[in-house]
């Protein structure tokens, strides 16, 4: 049971709503009543926000928001929020500010002293290290890497030489450019590849780098792709 005392109204503020990475069920009671008595939802992309809104019989107005439109909605958000209302701030798929658009707003509206209230749910990087296998207990999240293998190699470097687990993010047309990249430094590690978490193909496979480069080099995956790499002294199989 639980003794504290839950935040049961929704008062005026903006809230940072997680919503399913990809199950439509994965979605909190609370978060549902949120986004319900909100009076906008500040959406990354509209067109999908619309079909969970749909889903759970909201009617509430969506109204994009990305990071490249900030400068010019930004005063609406602030003019809105001075008027006593309610916002909800949601990404495509998962948590907010996670790899998805948010931090700008977020950070402008804690700097000017407005009221912020986190709504958690779905995560793609908590769900894939709960399933993983591998050890939680410490974890480095380094998002997507940038594109240049160079600067790929220097992150990697700098937290893969570290005493924790370290989680990527990878979409799945460059899935084996980070494989082949992940071979030549630590091809003997253990990793998880879990992809479509919570749809119809969801997968975690594990094993070494060098065994993943190997499968998926021939086989192609679906949705995107979280990968979990083990720090070196931990391997799956001696720990059964």
């Amino acid at each position: 049971m639980v003794n504290q005392k839950a935040r049961d109204l929704v008062e005026n503020g903006l809230y940072v709503v997680a919503t399913p990475i990809g199950n439509l069920g994965d979605i909190t009671y609370r978060a549902v009543e949120v986004l319900k008595r909100s009076h906008f939802v500040l959406a990354e992309d509209t067109r999908q926000s619309k079909k969970l809104l749909d889903r759970y019989g909201i009617t509430t107005q969506l109204v994009s928001y990305r990071d490249e439109n900030h400068e010019r909605i930004i005063s609406k958000v602030i003019e809105k929020l001075d008027a006593g209302l309610i916002l909800s701030l949601v990404s495509d798929s998962g948590t907010p500010t996670i790899s998805d658009p948010g931090f700008k707003l977020v950070r402008e509206l804690a700097q000017r002293g407005y009221k912020i209230f986190a709504v958690p749910g779905a995560s793609a990087v908590i769900a894939a290290l709960s399933i993983s296998g591998l050890p939680t207990d410490k974890f480095v999240f380094l998002g997507f890497l940038p594109k240049a293998d160079s600067t790929r190699k220097a992150i990697l470097h700098c937290y893969c030489e570290l005493d924790n687990t370290v989680v990527i993010y990878e979409s799945p047309h460059r899935l084996k450019s980070l494989l082949g990249l992940l071979n030549s430094l630590y091809s003997k590690r253990t990793v998880a590849i879990c992809s479509d978490l919570t749809k119809l193909y969801e997968e975690c496979w594990r094993g070494t780098v060098a065994e993943a480069t190997a499968k998926f080099e021939l086989q192609e995956i679906k949705g995107e792709v979280v990968v979990i790499l083990a720090k070196e002294d931990f391997n799956l199989q001696k720990e059964l």
